[in-house]
């Protein structure tokens, strides 16, 4: 039985065969509400980063700040992707950015009250956990119902950017609201979350959605595709191992106080460089997207982007470690775009939901639990060495790849799959 509900295209928002993603309204509200989210996300993310740092100064603390937002996605997979191919997405998303503006109120609460302890902040951190667990598979799986397919690839190139370019100026933000107080930080984060709640369920378009029956096949449908389709399986796993290994964020309020001597504002610069290089990118791929060797230059860039996570790693200078930290962001940009292009296309819409569920999930270890992997590696053997060596373990993670997934390695084009 299928049912009618908010989330396929609905081409009357904009010009039926254009494949520029900004020419439909449903995407340029969608992509808004994602800038607005993430924005947030990033100030809230440096200013914990900084606050639970200067209040321990134990590099493990910062891998439990990853590890307390990856855990809720973990323990929820199963639940979040058929709730995201169930339930209308565009009201998913409004309710993850509204309980994200709660717990954001929260941390302003314990700012100006003086609380001490790192347990409540951690307690909301897995409140945002929760919130971004559905959130990231309801707001993956709605891009192509945003666009027709002409568009779809240039969408996805943007929905990808929309968290580097709120990379760029978030975390800079978040440095310099911090310095005026972290309740300033986190109620200006509260405040995004508002408009992209707003910006959400003004979204208007229309699910095709399918009577589910309550099994367990029906729950682990996400998992049985990506590992039936090897070109899914290749490219999500990829991406896992590659910023489990190779990620340096969690990391950075430690080089920014202890290596390099700058302030919360210098952290800010550091978090944004990789945001510079990807939304650089960003502008390049919209003007000349790729259109054959897909695979191959995937490939090259996660080597890329582990190299230059090493060489920020080596690095004593400010100068020199925002550069490695752009070419890392560029690098990241085109391998995402490819990857999540591939996904989106090999994937049918009545699983896409719990496949996305499955991809946010693998996301969420390669970043939160890469934060994890990075803080509790620099408690064992230092700061940049930890960085170093996972820089380099990223880059072998591509060579190996390219081997294991001969298919993802001589894909071509990104255009949709007959059948």
């Amino acid at each position: 039985m299928t049912t009618i509900g908010p989330d396929a295209p609905e081409q009357a928002s904009g010009v039926p065969d254009s494949p520029l993603a900004f020419r439909h309204r449903n995407f340029v509200l969608f992509w808004t509400a994602r800038v607005c989210s993430t924005f947030a996300v990033q100030i809230v993310s440096v200013a914990v980063g900084w606050q639970v740092y200067d209040m321990t100064r134990d590099p493990w603390d910062l891998g439990l700040v990853g590890l307390a937002q990856f855990l809720p996605a973990f323990a929820l997979v199963l639940i979040t992707g058929p709730a995201a191919d169930r339930f209308p997405r565009r009201l998913i998303m409004a309710v993850c950015c509204a309980t994200e503006a709660i717990g954001a109120l929260a941390l302003v609460a314990l700012a100006l009250s003086g609380e001490r302890s790192t347990a409540p902040i951690f307690a909301v951190l897995v409140l945002f956990g929760v919130a971004r667990a559905f959130f990231g598979a309801a707001s993956s799986a709605i891009v192509p119902s945003t666009v027709p397919p002409a568009a779809l690839s240039n969408a996805v190139t943007w929905a990808s950017s929309a968290w580097q370019f709120a990379s760029i100026v978030g975390p800079v933000a978040g440095g310099l609201l911090y310095g005026l107080g972290p309740a300033v930080a986190y109620g200006t984060a509260a405040a995004m979350l508002g408009v992209a709640t707003v910006l959400a369920l003004l979204i208007r378009v229309v699910q095709l959605r399918r009577a589910m029956e309550a099994s367990w096949s029906t729950l682990v449908a996400g998992f049985a595709y990506v590992f039936k389709e090897k070109i899914v399986l290749g490219a999500i796993t990829l991406d896992l191992f590659a910023v489990l290994l190779g990620g340096a964020v969690g990391l950075m309020p430690a080089v920014a106080r202890d290596v390099l001597d700058v302030g919360p504002w210098g952290l800010g610069l550091l978090r944004a460089a990789p945001g510079i290089g990807a939304i650089l990118t960003a502008f390049a791929l919209s003007a000349f997207p790729v259109r054959d060797h897909a695979g191959r230059i995937m490939f090259a860039c996660v080597g890329l982007f582990g190299l230059a996570s090493a060489v920020f790693g080596l690095s004593t200078s400010v100068a020199l470690s925002i550069g490695a930290l752009m070419v890392m962001g560029a690098a990241d940009m085109v391998s995402v775009t490819i990857r999540e292009t591939l996904l989106q296309l090999w994937t049918p819409d009545e699983v896409r939901g719990r496949v996305n569920a499955v991809n946010m999930m693998f996301v969420g270890a390669s970043n939160e639990l890469g934060e994890f992997r990075a803080g509790a590696m620099a408690a064992a053997i230092g700061v940049m060495p930890a960085i170093v060596v996972g820089g380099l373990g990223a880059t072998a993670v591509s060579a190996l790849w390219a081997w294991w997934f001969p298919g993802l390695r001589t894909a071509r084009s990104l255009e949709r799959r007959e059948g």
